[in-house]
């Protein structure tokens, strides 16, 4: 599977591309809308503050070309920040619309919790899934942000994490992914995933 691992300047590239390859992905780094042509997934990473971001994806030309890839029906994967940017609206600085593929608002962790909510926390199933094959009840998996969905469909939500309140850290709709946490830093939970997700893929795509 060939896996574009988009480049805008917001994401720990070099540890995703890694823990993508040893999932079975062929990856490419990719900074324009042509390295998207052609891509069996695209994954959004993200570290960093929700506005600046969407201004960054939308200078490169590459929020319209990740609406529409997802559109023509390219699976999207967006990881921490890049699940968040998924949304419509972030409580998060300057107003500025998200990517808007999925409905809901990125909301920041309640007050009374240390933020930023950063290590290692369990995700705990909310629906089935063959994502989370294989993995222990309440397995550990590595977290670092201060903002979580609020999705307005909550039937999107596969996985959920408790931090002062329980919010989403996997999210479907159709073919198009999200995870809160970090998988590339999530050991070998983090691997089980990747590796059950590019599987699904590849099912869906076998599927099509």
């Amino acid at each position: 599977m060939r896996a574009a691992l988009v480049d805008y300047g917001a994401g720990n590239l070099r540890s995703a591309a890694r823990a993508l390859a040893d999932a079975g992905a062929e990856v490419a780094v990719v900074a324009d809308p042509a390295g998207l042509t052609g891509a069996d997934l695209i994954v959004l990473p993200g570290v960093g503050a929700f506005a600046p971001a969407m201004r960054r994806l939308h200078a490169a030309g590459l929020a319209g070309a990740i609406v529409e890839a997802a559109g023509r029906g390219t699976p999207l994967v967006g990881i921490c920040l890049g699940m968040q940017l998924l949304f419509e609206q972030s409580e998060e600085g300057d107003p500025e619309p998200g990517l808007a593929l999925l409905r809901g608002t990125v909301r920041r962790l309640p007050d009374g919790v240390k933020t930023p909510h950063m290590g290692w926390n369990t995700l705990v199933a909310a629906r089935p899934s063959a994502v989370l094959a294989g993995l222990p009840e309440a397995a550990h998996v590595y977290f670092v942000h201060s903002y979580v969905v609020a999705p307005a469909d909550p039937d999107v939500v596969l996985a959920e994490t408790d931090y002062g309140v329980r919010f989403p850290a996997i999210v479907r709709a159709g073919r198009i992914w999200g995870l809160q946490f970090h998988p590339e830093k999530s050991s070998r939970t983090g691997r089980r995933l990747l590796t059950n997700l590019l599987a699904q893929l590849e099912a869906d795509r076998l599927r099509a």
